[in-house]
């Protein structure tokens, strides 16, 4: 693979399409009323990092696939951890506590497998940050927003 992974390009490239074409259709579509600025923060950190560490491979940080038919098992279960990463954004068309899950979930998995699968010590801390603020500002930001539009009918 060296120290450019085009495998993981088209990963996040893949998991970026409905994110961007979500964000120009829904303006106010990405609205954080989870306000905690340290697990925020760590989210990007862990976001930003797990997107670099994705396509770039830090020489001498990482194992290629240690396992044979490593490649195939890599490409396999991202594949389908995409696939339902997409089938996610379609089925569920509204935002709901269970999209929010979804979404959050398989990103993570995608990254904690690639980590794990190339044996990347950088992608695995990112991705574990990363993880763990994600499914949490995620489902924190739908509940807030499910009784939010609770309290709107109730007025």
């Amino acid at each position: 693979m060296g120290w450019f992974n085009y495998y993981g390009l088209v990963i996040v490239a893949t998991l970026l399409v409905p994110n961007i074409v979500y964000a120009s259709k829904n303006k106010e579509g990405f609205v954080n009323l989870y306000q905690n600025k340290v697990v925020l923060c760590l989210e990007q950190v862990g976001r930003f990092g797990c997107f670099l560490l994705m396509i770039f491979n830090i020489p001498h940080l990482y194992d290629e696939f240690w396992f044979e038919n490593g490649l195939t098992v890599y490409l396999i279960c991202n594949g389908v951890l995409l696939a339902l990463y997409l089938l996610g954004w379609f089925i569920c068309s509204k935002l709901s506590v269970f999209k929010a899950t979804v979404l959050s979930v398989l990103p993570s998995l995608i990254f904690l497998f690639s980590g794990i699968t190339i044996l990347s010590y950088p992608l695995l801390a990112a991705a574990v940050i990363f993880t763990g603020c994600h499914i949490t500002v995620s489902v924190k930001n739908a509940y807030m927003q499910k009784n939010e539009s609770k309290d709107k009918t109730v007025r």
